[in-house]
């Protein structure tokens, strides 16, 4: 009778302890900005890549990581499942404003991709 009220007791304790063991995904995309200019030409981008910028990845008012790109934009970082609220780290300028999406989902052991874009406010 010990023998099996002490399995139990282990089994419980196992599948709450990994209940409770929270899995982390992979975030990563490119950053854009834009438009660069007043009016967008056929065969000229209206944006380009936003590099150096650092993203900051917030829940419950506590920054749980953050990413910053490189030359081409690019970004990659792993966070626990769950939202996050998503804001640049400083905004130097007031031409560059905007930050979209502004919150992401993170599943666990899945990566996923999502694209930023920077709205400068140019028009």
């Amino acid at each position: 009778m010990r023998l099996a009220i002490t399995v139990s007791i282990l089994a419980l304790s196992s599948v709450a302890g990994a209940q409770a063991t929270v899995g982390k995904g992979t975030l990563s995309g490119v950053v854009t900005r834009g438009p660069i200019t007043p009016v967008c030409v056929a065969e000229q981008p209206c944006d380009e890549p936003a590099a150096n910028v650092r993203l900051v990845f917030t829940r419950n008012d506590s920054v749980a990581g953050s990413a910053t790109t490189d030359r081409a934009g690019d970004y990659r970082l792993r966070l626990p499942a769950g939202s996050y609220s998503v804001r640049r780290a400083s905004v130097r300028t007031s031409v560059d404003r905007k930050l979209e999406p502004n919150h992401v989902r993170i599943y666990a052991g899945r990566s996923s991709r999502i694209d930023f874009s920077i709205d400068t406010g140019i028009r």
